[in-house]
């Protein structure tokens, strides 16, 4: 089994990337959102690996950190979710997004993932809810944005009303408040949260 790949980019396509790993191409399966924060070609990079063996096939899928490994194997335990599938949510939500997707029960961030209907993010949510704090220790106080410090509601509630999705407020809000400080005041998270989303 493949654990880690570290090589240079050789090529880019759509849904994946050939690793030259001293002389060997690796065709890597990544997210969309992977892909995006991969150096140019020609230059180093290093993959978590999640290989998936089949009778006909061997598949490669690369992460850029254990975390997202971990929650895209998390993700396959659930009925109903391939290897796509679990790509796409990771393309819509990055781990801390979907950590705290899954502990506040927003089915409808889930479902946002191409592929992902009602009924499968509702499946998800449901079936992992025990299962992402042991995977995801910022998920307890991501979840705990809700009934943060004033100044945390109401940047939350100004991200908010601005349209972003429950938990992609609640991640940024949380990265902020770690950031800045629990003491810190609503104006500063809002600015430091916009700059986290943008990211």
């Amino acid at each position: 089994m493949i654990g880690k790949l570290k090589g240079i980019i050789d090529s880019l396509a759509e849904e994946s990337v050939i690793l030259d790993v001293q002389g060997v191409g690796y065709i890597v399966h990544c997210s969309a959102r992977t892909l995006q924060k991969l150096p140019m070609v020609g230059e180093a990079a290093t993959l978590a690996i999640e290989t998936q063996m089949r009778e006909d096939s061997l598949k490669l899928f690369g992460f850029l950190s254990e975390s997202d490994r971990h929650w895209f194997r998390l993700l396959l335990t659930v009925q109903g979710v391939g290897a796509k599938v679990a790509l796409a949510i990771q393309t819509v939500l990055n781990a801390p997004e979907l950590a705290a997707a899954i502990v506040s029960q927003d089915k409808a961030a889930v479902a946002r993932a191409p592929g992902v209907g009602p009924k499968l993010a509702a499946r998800i949510v449901a079936e992992l809810k025990d299962k992402a704090p042991a995977f995801d220790a910022a998920a307890a106080q991501l979840a705990g944005v809700d009934r943060g410090t004033p100044a945390a509601q109401d940047a939350l509630s100004a991200l908010l009303n601005l349209g972003y999705g429950r938990s992609q407020a609640v991640a940024a809000v949380a990265a902020s408040v770690a950031a800045l400080g629990a003491d810190a005041l609503a104006p500063d998270l809002i600015r430091r949260s916009l700059k986290e989303l943008a990211r």
